[in-house]
């Protein structure tokens, strides 16, 4: 059996964690605003999590849409947030939160095929840490 990335690195900047998930900022150059919901100990489906720990990471994903939702909306009136859990490549329970905007690399198709133009979105100073604040308020 191959190590788990996900269980055995943060697997970006740690904007909030307990003892079961942490959210992640995935350090994309190109999608700034991608967050990750990650479950803390490796299960490879969510049913094989209790109920309770199915709804506190879904909880979580939707904490993380509506922080950067609240943050960046004024800025990118026009954005559109994804929530994919694919878990191909790596078979760990973790939830992609990603913003999305005409002007990215790959819109309107998935992040993960070829790009359709060379951009990158650029965000603003302090973005992440607004978005920071607004978990802690979220997921108390």
């Amino acid at each position: 059996m191959s190590v788990c990335e996900l269980c055995t690195q943060i697997g970006g900047e740690l904007l909030w964690e307990e003892p079961l998930l942490r959210i992640v900022r995935v350090e994309d150059p190109l999608y700034p605003g991608f967050l990750r919901v990650i479950c803390r100990t490796h299960h490879k489906e969510m049913t094989d999590l209790g109920l309770k720990d199915r709804e506190r990471i879904m909880q979580a994903v939707f904490a993380a849409e509506q922080a950067l939702r609240e943050t960046l909306s004024p800025h990118l009136p026009d954005m559109k947030i994804n929530l994919a859990s694919l878990g191909n490549m790596t078979p760990h329970v973790h939830w992609h939160v990603i913003v999305r905007v005409a002007e990215d690399p790959h819109f309107p198709t998935p992040i993960w095929g070829p790009p359709l133009r060379q951009t990158a979105v650029v965000l603003f100073e302090g973005w992440c840490d607004q978005v920071k604040e607004k978990l802690k308020t979220l997921m108390h």
